[in-house]
């Protein structure tokens, strides 16, 4: 739940002659702050952290107030429409040429601010008409548009920058896997990369100069150029069309032929290479095949290769079973007979269980006659009861009544 703090958007604040400073401790409980308004006050200093936590600042109003200097780090993260700061015995220097800079590339309006500084003499200067002199802003240049590289060679960049003052330099980058090292402390920096690795390809890497009135930066990507690497190549499954899934790396992009059973494969509007996901220098895609029957079974080879090499990998296919029973992968482990699930132990070679051997048939065979034997006997011997017990029925039964003796039958003569 948020504190009362939190909920806060605006606050304003007027007259208040005690108010010389305002650091994180005092605005940073006010996360929601988007407007802050400090005029006619006693404001002398705001720290480099005020705003830190305020990050949905937006509007900010120190008009009329005792600031003399004014840091631009102090809201550099902050993406403000509007920044009034007229009214403030600000000292004529390097340190605020960051304002005009400031307002002249951000608010086109800024000039109907009231802006000046006091100068040595105690003269008021307008800082729109008369800038403050020796105060330019850094300009940086990289020593190179391009950077490119072979996979385990050093290479090294340089950037030059200029500005008054003199701007300090700074190199930045993310997640580079290659040993590096930088120099700043030169004009031109430098920065190297040794042994540089073919994940870093693609890496982008900035030249920052920074000085009281601003800052500039520069940028190149690293392009690292490196033979293919088959990272990925799996037994096919259906999906639509059928699959031969892969993966493969290269730089430039690798050229992808396919052997069946070692000869080369002409790819047609039945069998092609389709590439579904491209990953800087990493392609995923299948070898495709619409409704593959036996004679596409077999062995398929991967070639990927570029201008500096190639790569190779094999994997068994099997689609269906020769309908004349010549096939010989009818009997492998990884035969898919329910045409679209693939085995999960396709390359456990000592997994036999789904093999079925001549030991197999000659034992299926006996089972097989054993059991018609015993069915056939016990078939007589049902039928040989069933003649006992209608014999027995036939000589051996009673009256009905338990009378012993003949029966005596008195013929009734019928009326005619």
């Amino acid at each position: 739940k948020r504190s009362e703090r939190e909920k806060v958007t605006d606050i304003y604040i007027a007259n208040q002659r005690d108010l010389e400073s305002i650091n994180e401790i005092d605005v940073g409980l006010y996360t929601g702050l988007r407007n802050l308004t400090v005029v006619d006050s006693g404001l002398k200093f705001v720290s480099r952290q005020a705003f830190l936590k305020n990050i949905n600042l937006q509007y900010i109003n120190f008009s009329r107030n005792k600031l003399s200097s004014l840091s631009r780090k102090t809201f550099r993260h902050l993406n403000l429409t509007d920044l009034i700061l007229d009214g403030n015995p600000f000292k004529c220097s390097c340190d605020i040429m960051w304002i005009k800079v400031f307002q002249e590339i951000k608010f086109p309006k800024a000039e109907t601010q009231d802006f000046y500084c006091i100068n040595d003499y105690n003269q008021r200067i307008s800082l729109l008409e008369k800038p403050v002199p020796n105060c330019g802003m850094p300009s940086v240049k990289l020593n190179t548009q391009n950077l490119t590289v072979i996979e385990g060679k050093t290479i090294t960049l340089y950037c030059e920058a200029t500005g008054s003052p003199s701007p300090t330099i700074a190199w930045v980058f993310n997640n580079i896997v290659s040993k590096h090292e930088s120099d700043t402390n030169k004009n031109p920096a430098s920065f190297t990369i040794k042994n540089v690795s073919s994940s870093d390809s693609g890496i982008q890497i900035y030249c920052i100069a920074e000085n009281t009135v601003g800052e500039d930066q520069a940028s190149v990507d690293l392009t690292v150029f490196f033979a293919p690497n088959i990272t990925y190549l799996e037994i096919p499954y259906s999906d639509h069309h059928w699959c031969i899934p892969f993966s493969v790396r290269g730089n430039p992009q690798p050229v992808l032929t396919w052997l069946h059973d070692g000869a080369k494969l002409n790819e047609s509007e039945y069998i092609w290479t389709k590439i579904h996901v491209t990953n800087r220098t990493e392609y995923h895609g299948c070898l495709q095949l619409d409704n593959p029957t036996h004679v596409n079974n077999g062995n398929y080879t991967l070639v990927a290769q570029n201008q500096y090499g190639k790569d190779e990998a094999n994997i068994s296919a099997y689609f269906m079973e020769d309908p004349g029973g010549s096939s010989p992968f009818y009997d492998h482990p990884g035969y898919i007979e329910d045409y679209g699930t693939p085995t999960n132990d396709f390359e456990d070679t000592t997994n036999n269980s789904n093999q079925v051997t001549s030991t197999d048939v000659s034992n299926k065979d006996n089972e097989d006659s054993i059991t018609v034997y015993v069915v056939v006997g016990i078939a007589a011997l049902v039928c040989t009861g069933l003649v006992i017990m209608l014999i027995i029925l036939k000589f051996g039964r009673h009256s009905k009544f338990g009378m012993k003796g003949s029966v005596l039958f008195h013929k009734i003569p019928l009326d005619e």
